[in-house]
């Protein structure tokens, strides 16, 4: 049997293996017909030569990513273990960086490889589409994106917004006028500007249209200048909405549109304008698209398993 030893020189064995060897647990998941055996600083592998081979290059990516970030979780090496080379989930340092201080104190970035890509092509592109199922932080991290323009007064506004589609409940049945029937659909989006504005200055923002939450309808006629936009929940606009919203950027203006195709509450036989619009605008220089999946999910781990799940029935549908 064949046999390769790798020596940790420079980073610490603890953080690396993980709490309770974890992270070495995940690589045995990985490469179940090698025996490893982590001790002290070294990694042990037993096994053919050619699984050992391939065992060596993934650990040495593991290396390069811990050495650059200090960090490694689940996420990250699912995504490396089964990347086809460093491009699907290698960023730059400044993908990395804070986006802004919560209101907390705590810093908040981005986690994921793709939420990092989603940072990167928000800095080339005016306009960005990040697509992936719910979990994998598309509006969280395009809020702090958002927030963070405005601190540095790259916009003068911030700009939320989603379509008015009843997701198999009826708005009629809610109490109040139309803002107040609303706000419940509006409220991942409240939940992640108040982790980053302390309340009282985003009730002030909110007063003076500093920030400006609204349904997609009330966009129509506008023009959307030295503002930072974000459409949410995008694969429920009809082909009209969507090429209404897209006709609104004005000078100085960020969009970012996010959406998961697989959860389209439209009518049937209604064509979802976001998946049109991925076609449409494929290849346009200015627009940039990134596709968060599975292993981006930043909820509780069971969130992953069952989406997980539910594309294994619907993939046999």
């Amino acid at each position: 049997m064949n046999e390769i030893i790798i020596e940790l020189e420079e980073i610490s064995p603890k953080d690396f293996f993980g709490t309770g060897n974890e992270n070495i647990t995940l690589l045995k998941k990985y490469f179940p017909k090698l025996k490893i055996v982590a001790r002290g600083n070294k990694i042990k592998a037993y096994g053919d030569e050619d699984l050992l081979e391939e065992f060596d290059l993934r650990l040495g990516m593991l290396f390069k990513h811990f050495a650059k970030y200090n960090k490694l979780d689940e996420n990250v090496i699912e995504r490396v273990l089964t990347s086809n080379s460093s491009d699907d989930y290698s960023t730059s340092e400044q993908s990395g960086e804070v986006l802004v201080h919560g209101s907390n104190g705590k810093p908040i970035k981005a986690i994921t490889a793709n939420q990092r890509k989603m940072v990167e092509l928000m800095r080339k592109n005016d306009m960005v589409f990040a697509i992936g199922p719910a979990g994998t932080g598309k509006t969280y991290t395009g809020v702090a994106l958002a927030v963070r323009a405005l601190k540095n007064k790259e916009v003068k506004r911030i700009i939320l917004t989603r379509p008015a589609v009843e997701a198999g409940e009826n708005l009629g049945f809610l109490p109040g006028d139309l803002k107040e029937k609303l706000d419940p659909y509006m409220q991942p989006i409240y939940d992640a500007l108040r982790d980053m504005i302390p309340a009282e200055k985003l009730a002030q923002y909110i007063e003076n249209g500093t920030i400006q939450i609204a349904p997609l309808a009330f966009m129509r006629g506008r023009t959307l200048d030295h503002a930072f936009v974000i459409l949410d929940e995008g694969q429920n606009t009809t082909h009209a909405q969507m090429k209404m919203f897209l006709t609104r950027m004005g000078k100085n203006a960020k969009f970012l549109l996010t959406g998961d195709p697989g959860q389209i509450d439209l009518p049937r036989r209604t064509i979802s304008g976001l998946k049109e619009a991925l076609l449409i605008l494929k290849g346009v220089e200015g627009v940039g698209m990134i596709f968060l999946d599975d292993k981006d999910v930043v909820r509780h781990k069971l969130v992953k398993k069952i989406i997980a799940a539910y594309k294994n029935i619907e993939n046999r549908e």
